[in-house]
């Protein structure tokens, strides 16, 4: 199989993913850059091979027996080389000790050797993940699982978005920090760096919290929560959270950068992204003016 070939098929299996799993906790890409150079690579025969691989999260709720719902989480990244060669997949669950994970991720990766090599196999091993993933959990831990998570439904859950505010933000590292920090905490919103930087994060309360506990440890000229804002929600179920978002993803935002560094924003531009977002009032207090 040709590399161009490999390619089809990776564009190929992903369109199928989307489509068996169109909600975002089911199904999410974590790199669509990535993805956008696997397209380009796939639809013109001079583009040069992508430089990154393909990632992406597939979530698998499989039925316990004492009727909880326990949920694994697939973070997969395709090689250039796959199928030819096998993905690379990492499943995790808060129920599982260290150990418990290293035997499940090994069988699983037994299983891939032994069945798909040189095929497409996501499906196939988020199949084996829901057939067999449970019986790895330790019972104690789910045990004490399902009293939290009653106790928890009985409580209020706190969604938050915070609107933090910096001097400036260029160096790279900490851009990166910011947006990895939000995947793993499954927080959205958006970051954009430059003279000043603005930052805003939503999700959980307890999310919110550890990501300005991890980010303003870090070394800044002047950092600072602008604005916060927190809302009950009873029960506090998945779709009660992704309601209450105005963002889907964190992603970084450079609107028309200029100035001599090439570090000053287009706040113009700003502006009328809050605006879409339905968050224009958040311009006057980072900036005391209104916005236009």
């Amino acid at each position: 199989m040709t590399n161009r070939e490999e390619a089809e098929v990776q564009i190929s299996e992903l369109d199928l993913l989307s489509s068996m799993f169109p909600y975002e906790e089911e199904f999410s890409v974590t790199d669509q850059l990535a993805v956008a150079e696997l397209k380009h690579y796939v639809e013109n025969e001079s583009a040069e091979m992508p430089s990154s691989k393909v990632q992406f999260i597939l979530n698998v709720k499989p039925e316990v027996s004492n009727d909880s719902m326990v949920e694994f989480s697939m973070a997969c990244a395709l090689p250039l080389k796959y199928p030819t060669v096998l993905p690379e997949i990492t499943v995790r669950s808060s129920l599982l000790s260290r150990s418990q994970q290293i035997h499940l991720n090994s069988d699983l990766k037994t299983y891939l050797m032994q069945n798909c090599s040189g095929e497409p196999c996501m499906l196939s091993a988020r199949e084996w993940v829901k057939d067999h993933a449970a019986a790895y959990i330790d019972k104690e831990l789910l045990s004490s699982s399902v009293t939290t998570s009653n106790a928890m439904r009985s409580e209020d859950i706190t969604f938050t978005r915070l609107w933090i505010y910096s001097h400036h933000i260029y160096n790279k590292q900490k851009r990166k920090n910011i947006i990895d920090w939000a995947k793993e905490l499954a927080l959205s919103g958006f970051c954009m760096p430059g003279k000043p930087g603005v930052v805003c994060v939503e999700g959980l309360q307890s999310s919110c919290e550890e990501f300005w506990s991890r980010v303003r440890r870090l070394t800044w000229k002047r950092i600072l929560i602008r604005h916060r804002e927190d809302v009950s929600l009873e029960g506090g179920g998945h779709a009660e959270i992704q309601k209450q978002r105005k963002f889907s993803t964190l992603e970084e935002k450079c609107f028309d950068a200029h100035g001599a560094r090439g570090n000053h924003m287009d706040l113009g531009q700003l502006y009328r992204f809050l605006e879409e977002k339905g968050c224009a009032d958040i311009f006057q207090m980072y900036f005391g003016v209104e916005g236009h």
